[in-house]
């Protein structure tokens, strides 16, 4: 399948940006359209604490699970609730696992956060069993919130660097940004 990967200019610029102000170098967030996945990135050769491959995506239809699995992915993180307009987990989970897929159903709302989540997502994506992983909400805001908070407490990153790199995966960046921030910012050990 053709990929067309969009907002080439901005990810060099902000290459650039990177390089220019002695930060360390950080991956690509490539946008690609993905056939039933509604604002599908990803990052290749090295995601850090999260493997060497990961995909970020919004709303994500059952018919999806197997163009995943054809990218080389091993597993699905879904963050959405089950009584969010559209999802239906159960088809959700048959698909991905017909395609030979892992499916982990972790519902999390960033409005009202249940810190185990947090926790249980970092282990989830850490563990090298779930690599390549998919990690999906309903527009990827909640996605590129807990990643930004992983790329702070498990890559060691500075928040400013995170907070980039959530911005080009979330469809609502001031949320993620916000919720992430508010995250680390009451953590004692941050």
């Amino acid at each position: 399948m053709r990929r067309r990967i969009v907002g080439v200019v901005t990810a060099v610029a902000a290459a650039a940006v990177t390089a220019c102000s002695g930060a360390p170098a950080t991956p690509q967030v490539q946008k690609v359209d993905a056939p039933g996945i509604r604002n599908f990135s990803r990052l290749d050769s090295n995601a850090g604490f999260g493997g060497p491959t990961v995909g970020f995506g919004g709303a994500t239809d059952p018919s999806a699970m197997a163009w995943l699995k054809s990218e080389g992915f091993v597993s699905v993180i879904n963050l959405r609730f089950a009584t969010e307009e559209g999802v239906n987990v159960d088809s959700a989970r048959a698909a991905a696992q017909a395609a030979g897929l892992d499916y982990i159903h972790m519902p999390f709302s960033s409005r009202d956060a249940d810190p185990q989540v947090v926790g249980d997502f970092l282990a989830a994506v850490g563990d090298e069993g779930n690599q390549p992983v998919y990690i999906h909400c309903g527009s990827a805001t909640r996605v590129a919130a807990l990643w930004m908070i992983q790329r702070v407490l498990e890559d060691g990153w500075e928040i400013d660097d995170a907070r980039a790199e959530a911005e080009a995966i979330a469809l609502k960046p001031e949320e993620a940004v916000a919720f992430a921030t508010q995250y680390l910012a009451s953590r004692e050990d941050y």
